[in-house]
């Protein structure tokens, strides 16, 4: 009775260290603040995803006052220079700027987003690719309680080596499911953060409130297979990645194995007979307490 007993806890400790490799997926919605309508449908969908409020759109305070209220992390999306020439939004921030004007920026964006725990780049690839420009950043963020979540709009962000030396920690975009707007490649944006979260661990993946990002994940949240959880960002703070596991963010996924090909269909002779639920478990269990992982626990106890 001892021996199976501690059989058991064996074997639950075995789930549980399957369940812990299970794969975290974690979904920030960014611009929130401009399109009530379809931030509202974004609002709908399960508290662990989170949204990124940016400081100076009509609808910052109350859409991330109604975030918070639903269960959904809140996040300041701090406009950033691009490198490229494009119309930008107010206070964002450059590489030029001194270190009392990024913090004032800063703060203001604060008052302006309330229940923000962490924050991330709008645009942002001059910006970020700036060593001096995101020390600046990461040293006024030091006096805050958020981390900052690398939005990745280049490759060569400097946002990691900015941050040594403060308390802020730094997590990396994945997955951008909606540069372009095409239903169809918005679902293998999707399917590739989730194939990325199976493999790695755990994958982040930004979207924007458009209606084609929001038709696809209102039709494919329900369907994550079983061994995806979402989580919220800061859930992620200190989840190391898979060794081995961090490709560029525009390399495909790769499967590890190739798909299997079955060589043709095989049709029994006569129907085959009903199996019943019970003789189901039993071989279930009988497969299970007869493999060599099992049969090694049962010689140890």
């Amino acid at each position: 009775m001892f021996q199976s007993q501690k059989l058991s806890a064996a074997l639950c400790g075995l789930f549980f260290t399957f369940a812990a490799h299970a794969g975290k997926l974690a979904i920030v919605i960014d611009d929130f603040g401009y399109r009530p309508v379809e931030e509202n449908k974004v609002l709908q969908m399960p508290a662990a995803i989170s949204v990124a409020v940016l400081p100076n759109a009509p609808h910052a305070r109350d859409m991330a006052t109604k975030a918070h209220q639903g269960g959904h992390e809140v996040l300041i999306h701090l406009p950033m220079a691009p490198l490229s020439k494009q119309p930008l939004e107010k206070d964002t921030l450059t590489p030029e700027m001194s270190s009392e004007e990024i913090a004032r920026i800063v703060r203001d964006a604060s008052n302006k987003v309330p229940y923000a725990v962490g924050l991330n780049n709008h645009m942002g690839s001059k910006m970020t690719s700036s060593l001096p420009g995101m020390q600046k950043v990461m040293q006024v963020l030091n006096h805050y309680n958020y981390y900052f979540l690398d939005s990745m709009t280049i490759g060569n962000s400097q946002s990691v080596p900015a941050a040594q030396g403060t308390q802020v920690k730094v997590l990396k975009r994945r997955v951008f499911l909606d540069d372009s707007q095409n239903e169809a490649a918005i679902r293998t944006q999707f399917t590739r953060a989730v194939k990325l979260a199976q493999r790695d661990g755990y994958a982040i993946a930004i979207g924007h409130p458009h209606p084609t990002t929001v038709r696809v994940l209102q039709q494919m949240l329900p369907t994550l297979p079983g061994d995806i959880t979402l989580v919220r960002p800061s859930q992620l703070l200190n989840e190391p990645l898979r060794q081995g596991a961090t490709p560029p963010a525009s390399t495909p996924v790769k499967p590890r194995i190739p798909a299997f090909r079955a060589p043709g269909v095989c049709k029994p002779g006569q129907p085959l007979p009903a199996v019943p639920q019970s003789r189901a478990v039993e071989v279930v269990t009988e497969s299970i307490t007869g493999s060599p992982l099992v049969q090694s626990l049962k010689q140890l106890f």
